[in-house]
């Protein structure tokens, strides 16, 4: 019996070694920081459309699905609203300096993807040259392809050939054909005007200085502007105004070198009031679709460091990205992706 007994327990510790050795390689495994989380979150977004739009390819390949209660815009608008938009985000994360570190590689390989995708965009030739002349959605996406210059000049327009850069600035000046409405349309136009201040182009002051002063009066206190002669309580203020707003100043205002202009910017309560009324679970009540709700960070990097408030949504908004197919959509209510 006493035999049978040690035979038991010496066939019970063979079983588990394997388990124990398992387990001491887990804890041995380095944790995935929440900067390299978000690294191969943006990765796996950008990827798919750069890598087709580079070649001249994104429209063929891109799988477009459209609401039953879609309003009859030309839905090749999805495209320039899928680059533009993917390329405003990036844009400060590619102008970062390469390195030999995973994350500098995949910036590395996003940067050379992009400036050949810049070059199909207005390219009448290619597959991909965009929507630039056709109704006047158009503004609002190129107002991100130039807020992407803006945050990214030295790395994506700076390196860009002569011919894109004279197709660049025909495109953004053929845009004064549409007439934004009084919301933060106007800040589409002020930014693309601004962009072409930056790149030395002939601008039209008046609609960027109209902009400013507009947005200026819509303050409607505890870092809110009105979108508009009507306040709407939504993100609208981290989408477009706060970060529009605050580019266009540091371009008219040569970064506050230029005392040509007396602004207040009304930044502080505004990520401390969104935050105010976000779900326990760290998703936002107050939008349309799920990537709207993550754009609602948008004016954060650009006067506040990382809070733990924010920081500590990285996992859940990371997650629900990744268990997405794609990456873009349109007004949320239309979501095309690249598989």
């Amino acid at each position: 019996m006493r035999k049978s007994n040690y035979l038991w327990l010496l066939l019970v510790a063979v079983l588990l070694l394997p388990a124990q050795e398992m387990a001491a390689k887990k804890k041995k495994e380095k944790e995935v920081t929440d900067r390299e989380l978000w690294a191969g979150v943006l990765y796996q977004m950008a990827a798919p459309v750069l890598s087709n739009m580079s070649e001249g390819k994104l429209q063929e390949n891109m799988q477009v699905e459209l609401s039953p209660t879609w309003d009859g815009r030309d839905k090749r608008v999805t495209y320039m609203e899928c680059f533009g938009r993917l390329m405003a985000g990036l844009a400060p994360w590619l102008s970062l300096p390469d390195d030999d570190t995973a994350e500098g590689k995949q910036r590395r390989q996003l940067r050379e993807w992009a400036l050949k995708s810049y070059a199909q965009a207005v390219d009448p030739e290619s597959q991909d040259y965009l929507l630039w002349r056709k109704e006047g959605q158009p503004l609002v996406d190129a107002a991100y392809v130039a807020e992407s210059f803006l945050r990214g000049y030295d790395a994506l327009w700076v390196p860009l050939d002569s011919l894109t850069k004279r197709r660049y600035i025909e495109e953004f000046t053929q845009l004064r054909r549409v007439d934004p409405p009084y919301t933060n349309w106007l800040l589409f136009s002020s930014t693309v005007e601004c962009f072409l201040r930056k790149a030395g182009a002939k601008s039209d002051a008046y609609r960027i200085v109209s902009a400013l002063r507009k947005v200026e009066e819509w303050y409607v206190g505890d870092g809110f502007y009105s979108d508009g002669p009507g306040f709407a309580f939504d993100y609208y203020n981290s989408f477009v105004l706060h970060p529009m707003y605050v580019e266009c100043l540091e371009v008219f205002t040569n970064s506050g070198k230029n005392k040509i202009w007396n602004a207040g910017l009304q930044f502080p309560a505004c990520p401390e009031a969104h935050a105010a009324f976000r779900h326990d679970s760290g998703t936002f009540h107050l939008s349309r679709g799920g990537l709207p709700r993550i754009r609602a960070f948008h004016y954060l990097p650009h006067r506040y460091p990382p809070t733990i408030g924010f920081v500590g949504m990285a996992w859940m908004v990371a997650q629900g990205i990744v268990e997405r197919t794609g990456t873009c959509c349109h007004d949320s209510c239309h979501q095309p992706y690249v598989r």
